[in-house]
């Protein structure tokens, strides 16, 4: 495997669920893979779950590892081509790209949709001049349009959770403060459509997700209906998408956060998110803090999802 950025990069996925489970039974049989090779983690976005599980992923297969925060100590960096850099960003992108590849061996990116041009997210202009111009392989550690490594984590979870050869998954939408990207909730239908699985994605009118990660998913306006007999609940805010509006929030109601009563039509699902969360607003402290919360767990299964690609990943360039 030469880049990750989307599950079709993985193949077959019950071969990668497979080794996800063989390395979760021993995370240092790969140890000597990594070693004398450098990973270069580059943020452009604040992180905690995906910095941490993925350096110790690499940690874990023997890898020197390099973390740059753009935004703090380092230049700032234009983006654009054709621009005049009389401002205050001091380097450009397509210089500090092959520089950085020249450090390293690995590159993984982590860069949110700014939403400020709705072709430009969708393009992944900043995921993508990466994979171009830094000759390294590259991995997406959340982009604009997708966040592979949390969706691969996701399926890890359910996987282990299930109670049924086919659960029924829901991605309910929730109120929040701010406007999020789309990324989750793209990548998490993604993957949940290349299951078996019965997928269900419920969100106000005006929410639509962007038609090629809808898929084949059953969307229902109607919350409480679409959670009706649900194993797995995924809660996520996300923008709204259409161009009008897109990037805006356009709704704040507090019925579509998840509390004990939207739990109670389940069929006494395990309820999930990607953290952070904002408690009483995406769901309430009493299902967040509940038995059927697998959310730690999950994000513990982010550590696995990124040793499975980095491996992957090191064994193609050995």
């Amino acid at each position: 495997m030469r880049h990750f950025t989307n599950v079709n990069d993985l193949g077959d996925l019950k071969v990668a669920l497979h080794e996800a489970f063989e390395i979760k039974k021993d995370r240092f049989k790969f140890v000597e893979l990594g070693r004398n090779k450098t990973l270069l983690m580059i943020f452009f976005n604040s992180s905690l779950r995906t910095r941490l599980s993925t350096q110790k992923a690499a940690m874990n297969l023997g890898m020197n590892v390099m973390v740059l925060d753009i935004n703090q100590g380092a230049w700032k960096l234009e983006t654009e081509r054709g621009v005049i850099m009389d401002g205050d960003k001091s380097e450009h992108i397509l210089e500090a790209i092959p520089v950085m590849g020249s450090y390293c061996d690995i590159i993984g990116v982590r860069s949110f949709a700014r939403f400020e041009s709705k072709q430009d997210d969708y393009n992944e202009l900043i995921l993508n001049q990466f994979i171009k111009y830094s000759g390294r392989p590259v991995f997406s550690m959340e982009a604009a349009t997708r966040h592979p490594l949390q969706s691969f984590a996701d399926l890890i979870t359910i996987e282990e959770y299930k109670k049924t050869e086919r659960p029924k998954v829901v991605l309910t939408w929730a109120p929040h403060p701010r406007p999020l990207p789309q990324a989750v909730p793209n990548s998490f239908a993604e993957w949940m459509n290349a299951t078996d699985y019965e997928f269900v994605i419920t969100h106000p009118k005006g929410y639509e997700l962007a038609p090629e990660f809808v898929s084949n998913a059953r969307v229902e306006y109607d919350q409480m209906k679409a959670l009706e007999g649900a194993d797995f609940v995924y809660a996520k805010s996300w923008a709204v998408y259409n161009d009008k509006n897109y990037g805006k929030v356009q709704n704040k109601d507090r019925a579509w956060t998840v509390d004990a009563e939207h739990m109670a039509v389940t069929n006494n699902a395990y309820f999930m998110h990607c953290l952070p969360v904002r408690r009483n607003m995406i769901v309430t402290d009493d299902v967040i803090e509940g038995p059927q919360s697998i959310v730690i767990p999950e994000a513990a299964n982010r550590e696995i999802s990124a040793q499975v690609v980095l491996k992957r990943i090191l064994e193609g360039i050995q």
